[in-house]
């Protein structure tokens, strides 16, 4: 089965019961949840000296490297890192009925049960009947690992480890427990920074992962199935691989071992630096079978910096749909041999368009450097910031031709944010936007917003994407700001009422 035919999905706690059944290939991201046995705390941390690789050679009765010392220095940096996430059943969930009770003694307690009020509200009984009652909260434990960047407290680890968490618990290996601050989360790159109040902690030795080369020994430490600062080792399998949906990371792939609990934690090459972040694998059983991917080290630090710092991630954008030139279309194109990237469609009145881009074209070379599979071409051009000027070789009626074309930035919809307001959607947890003309008309109102996002107090809620905010209060919402008024205004809890599908309903949400 080719990359392309694979299906990705997170291996989530939910998920992870059934990890073992028979599947078709899957892009499984190695976040676990921790087994109820009790797991030994890794010993502290002794003087060693310098880990020195074990050179190759063809005798294959070679010493086989060891990482001892290597899991002795760096271990106490890694950390465990525990989830919370609350689910909130859905307001479209089926609620009691007007038939009597299981006790037969006639108490109809049906349709009361549906009021997000609760059954006991004056309001109950307006909501007799319809098809909603009030969700119910439903945690899901989730692990995963990290690891210690700075001495007071930044931890670097995967997105989908802490995105959506109400909690966030980092463990070290000493046993102490930290509640942990989400600072900033990226979801394209699949990385985010967490901190903890501590100081004087160990910390990781940061690595180049360009100097990383195939068939090198790497190490990495993490929490399988919870079991603290596992070690596992294997060699680097490939470099720059690009996976479905995540085509601006140059995964670094492994065959080292890799389990639910893994992700986020360190991939070390054998001079003790941090060349990776451990994210996903490749399984057909939900467990590791050979290949197993990681973020380059320089990729997520480069993040990282933005997330500290900005709060989002800025990302060049060229405003081109391109594919990969096999050996027919480098016929037709006349091209002396199959690479660089072929422009399929050019996006209207975007940076590539405005420099003289035209569908057909095939661009060979990004500023100087040769672009010999297209997918290397969205990764390079994520890694400029907008408005960046590029120089592009294009090959076009059989000829090369220099263009030159000053990047867009690519929308980021609130993938990261580094204030907590703004990474909970405000004290609601809501990101909003205006409604248009067409969504007016389909809900039949002139007034409201609708919810992009829900995370935090408005997801516990109920709330979801699509549904539309009419009012605040008893005061009707027309826009983003009219809502940030109302909330701020706002005591205890704030009274929405939503528009979902056709039906209309009042929602207390906590204001956070």
């Amino acid at each position: 089965m080719s990359l392309r035919t694979l299906i990705r999905k997170p291996l989530t706690a939910a998920a992870l019961g059934a990890a073992v059944i028979a599947a078709p290939v899957s892009v499984l991201y190695a976040v676990g949840v921790a087994p109820k046995a009790a797991v030994i705390a890794a010993a502290p941390a002794t003087a060693i000296g310098p880990v020195t690789p074990v050179p190759a050679t063809g005798n294959s009765a070679a010493v086989l490297p060891d990482f001892s010392t290597m899991v002795q220095k760096y271990g106490p940096a890694v950390v465990n890192i525990s989830v919370v996430t609350k689910v909130p059943a859905s307001y479209n969930s089926p609620g009691g009925d007007d038939s009597d009770d299981d006790n037969g003694n006639g108490n109809d307690n049906g349709g009361n049960n549906n009021s997000p009020f609760g059954p006991n509200s004056p309001f109950a009984p307006f909501f007799r009947g319809l098809p909603f009652q009030a969700p119910q909260q439903a945690p899901v434990r989730g692990e995963g690992s990290g690891f210690i960047i700075r001495p007071d407290g930044f931890i670097l680890t995967n997105a989908h480890v802490v995105n959506g968490a109400s909690e966030v618990t980092v463990r070290l290996t000493d046993r102490h427990e930290y509640t942990a601050k989400v600072v900033g989360i990226d979801t394209k790159s699949d990385v985010a920074v967490i901190k903890i109040a501590a100081k004087d902690l160990p910390t990781v030795k940061l690595g180049d992962s360009h100097s990383l080369r195939v068939g090198e020994w790497v190490l990495a430490i993490g929490a399988p199935f919870g079991f603290d600062n596992s070690a596992t080792a294997g060699i680097v399998s490939a470099k720059g691989r690009t996976l479905p949906d995540s085509g601006y990371i140059p995964f670094i792939q492994t065959d080292v071992p890799i389990n639910p609990g893994n992700s986020g934690g360190p991939l070390f090459n054998m001079r003790g630096e941090v060349v990776g972040i451990n994210s996903q694998i490749y399984s057909r059983s939900g467990g590791f079978m050979g290949v197993s991917f990681s973020i380059p080290i320089d990729v997520a630090l480069q993040v990282s910096r933005q997330l500290e710092t900005t709060g989002h991630v800025a990302r060049g954008k060229l405003g081109v749909a391109i594919q990969d030139v096999n050996q027919g279309l480098a016929d037709s194109f006349g091209l002396p041999q199959p690479e660089g990237a072929l422009v399929s469609s050019v996006e209207k009145g975007g940076p590539a368009e405005q420099a003289g881009i035209e569908p057909g074209d095939v661009i060979l070379k990004l500023n100087g450097q040769l672009v010999t599979r297209s997918t290397e071409l969205p990764v390079a051009i994520a890694t400029l910031n907008p408005g960046a000027p590029v120089d592009l070789e294009v090959w076009r009626n059989h000829a090369t031709r220099n263009v030159s074309v000053k990047l867009g930035a690519m929308e980021d919809k609130r993938t990261a944010a580094n204030d907590p307001k703004h990474a909970e959607g405000g004290k609601l947890g809501l990101a909003v936007r205006p409604l248009t003309s067409q969504e007016k008309s389909q809900a039949n109102t002139k007034e409201g917003v609708v919810v992009e996002r829900a995370v935090g107090p408005a997801a516990q809620a109920g709330l979801q994407a699509g549904d539309v905010v009419l009012a605040a209060n008893g005061a009707p919402i027309s826009s983003v700001e009219d809502l940030r008024n109302a909330v701020e205004k706002s005591k205890g809890h704030i009274a929405l009422l939503v528009q979902r599908g056709e039906n209309r309903l009042f929602v207390p949400v906590r204001v956070g």
